[in-house]
C-alpha cells in the first residue's frame, strides 16, 4: 500500500501547490501579458472547467475504472502547465488554465475511486487524513515559493517547474492501477441528459460568477440566468433529495457544500479585514490563515486514527466551523489577533468534517456508483466554496470600501448562518434504522 499512498499524496500535493502558488504570481502574469481586465477569468475558467469534468468523470470512472481517467486527467493537467508557461497572451493563458481545470476535475474523481478500490474500509479515514496533510505544505510554502520563483526565474517557471514532478507521482500509482477493475453493474454509457446537465451547471456557474463580478444591469441578469441554469442542472448531478435535506447520502453531499461555502467564504475575507481594518501586513494576515490550515491538518490526523463513527466527526466539525466563523467575524471587528484562535477552531472543524464526509460517501456508495457520488461530493465542494465566496464578495463591494467593516459584518452573519445550516444537514447524515 505504500507506493500508491505516496503517489496519491504526491499528486494531491502538486495540485495543491499549483492552486496556492498561482494566486501569488497572477498579478505579475497579468501585467506581463497585458491582461489585467481578464484577471478574474484566470481563476473562474479553471473552476468552470473542473466542474464540467468532475460531473462527466464520475460516470467514466465507474464504467472503465480509475486507471485511464486518472492518467488522462494528469496528462491534461501537464498540458495546461506547459501551455501556461509558454502563453504569449492573456487569452492563451486563460485557455491553459482551462486545461488545468479539466485535468484536475478528472484526476480528483479518479483518486477518490482509487482509494475506495485499493484500501479497506477501516483504512480510508487515514488515507483522507493524508490527503488533508498534503494541502498543509503547499499552504505554508506555496505562495512564498511561487513569489520567489516569479521574482528570480520568472512567473512561467512556476508552471513549467511542476511538470517533471507529475511523472514520478503517476509512476508510483501504476502498480495499483493495473489491479483495479471497473465496478460490477456500472452503466456502459453515460446518459445524454447527464451531458446536458453538466454543460448547464458549468455554464450556469460561469454566468453567475460573471454576474457577481459586474455591478449594474449585468449583475441581476447574470445572477438570474445562472441560478436558473443551476436549478435545472444540479438536481440531475446530485443524489436525489440533496436540496431537500434527505437523510443519508444526500445530506452528506449537502453538508460538504454548505461547510465549504461558509469556511472558504470567510477565509477569503480574513486577510482583507486584517490588512484593511487593523493594518496587518500581508505576512501577518497570512499567519492567521496558516494557523487555520494547521488546525485543519491536526484535526484530520486525529479523526483518521479514531474509531469513533464518521458521522460523529462530521457533526462535531460542522459545529466547530460555525463557531470559528462566528468567532472570526467578531475578532476582525474588534481585535485582529483574536481571529487566530477562532480560525484554528474553524480549521479544526473542517479537518474533522471534510475527511469524514469523504469516507461516508465511499462507504454509503455501491461500487458501481462510487465515481458518480464522488463527483457529486466535489461538485458540492467546488460550487459551495466558489459561489458563496463570490456572493459575499459582491455584497462587500456593494456596501463600498468606505464602509468595509459593515460590509464584512453583514457577509459574516450570512456565512455563519450558512455554516449553521450545515449543522442541520449534518444531523441527517445517517438513515434511521427501521422500527
Amino acid at each position: 500500500m505504500l507506493l500508491p499512498t505516496l503517489g496519491i499524496v504526491l499528486v494531491v500535493t502538486l495540485l495543491a501547490f499549483e492552486a496556492m502558488a498561482v494566486g501569488t504570481v497572477m498579478p505579475v502574469t497579468a501585467r506581463d501579458l497585458h491582461g489585467l481586465p481578464l484577471y478574474g477569468w484566470a481563476f473562474s475558467a479553471t473552476l468552470i472547467a473542473s466542474l464540467l469534468t468532475t460531473v462527466l468523470a464520475g460516470g467514466w470512472v465507474d464504467r472503465s475504472g480509475p486507471s485511464r481517467p486518472l492518467l488522462a486527467g494528469l496528462g491534461l493537467f501537464v498540458a495546461g502547465l506547459a501551455a501556461a508557461g509558454a502563453a504569449p497572451t492573456m487569452w492563451t493563458f486563460i485557455g491553459a488554465r482551462t486545461l488545468q481545470g479539466l485535468g484536475t476535475g478528472i484526476a480528483m474523481v479518479a483518486v477518490y475511486v482509487l482509494i475506495a478500490r485499493v484500501y479497506a474500509e477501516e483504512l480510508r479515514p487515514r488515507v483522507f487524513a493524508a490527503l488533508s496533510a498534503a494541502w498543509v505544505l503547499p499552504s505554508l510554502i506555496g505562495p512564498a515559493i511561487g513569489g520567489l520563483v516569479a521574482q528570480h526565474a520568472g512567473w512561467r517557471w512556476v508552471f513549467l517547474g511542476l511538470i517533471p514532478l507529475v511523472v514520478p507521482a503517476a509512476a508510483l500509482m501504476v502498480p495499483a492501477l493495473r489491479d483495479v477493475r471497473p465496478g460490477e453493474g456500472a452503466p456502459r454509457r453515460i446518459p445524454a441528459s447527464r451531458y446536458v446537465a453538466a454543460v448547464t451547471v458549468s455554464g450556469g456557474a460561469g454566468v453567475l460568477l460573471y454576474g457577481l463580478q459586474h455591478p449594474g444591469l449585468v449583475m441581476p441578469v447574470g445572477v438570474a440566468v445562472g441560478l436558473a441554469a443551476l436549478g435545472f442542472g444540479l438536481p440531475k448531478m446530485l443524489p436525489a433529495g440533496t436540496l431537500r435535506f434527505r437523510r443519508g447520502l444526500p445530506s452528506v453531499v449537502l453538508t460538504r457544500g454548505l461547510l465549504s461555502g461558509a469556511f472558504f467564504g470567510m477565509d477569503v475575507f480574513i486577510p482583507l479585514a486584517l490588512t484593511s481594518l487593523h493594518r496587518f501586513s500581508p505576512v501577518e494576515a497570512g499567519v492567521v490563515l496558516t494557523l487555520g490550515a494547521l488546525g485543519w491538518s491536526a484535526a484530520s490526523q486525529f479523526q483518521g486514527r479514531s474509531a469513533r463513527p464518521r458521522a460523529f466527526f462530521a457533526r462535531l466539525g460542522a459545529v466547530l466551523v460555525t463557531a470559528g466563523i462566528a468567532g472570526a467575524a467578531v475578532a476582525v471587528q474588534f481585535g485582529g489577533w483574536l481571529a487566530a484562535p477562532a480560525w484554528v477552531l474553524g480549521g479544526a472543524g473542517m479537518g474533522f468534517a471534510i475527511s469524514s464526509l469523504s469516507v461516508l460517501v465511499l462507504n454509503e456508495s455501491p461500487e458501481e456508483e462510487q465515481g458518480v457520488n464522488s463527483a457529486a461530493l466535489q461538485i458540492a465542494d467546488n460550487l459551495g466554496s466558489s459561489l458563496f465566496a463570490g456572493a459575499s464578495g459582491a455584497l462587500v463591494a456593494a456596501v463600498g470600501t468606505d464602509h468595509l467593516g459593515s460590509g464584512l459584518a453583514i457577509a459574516s452573519v450570512l456565512l455563519t448562518a450558512l455554516a449553521g445550516t450545515g449543522v442541520v444537514a449534518a444531523l441527517r447524515l445517517t438513515v434511521r434504522p427501521a422500527s
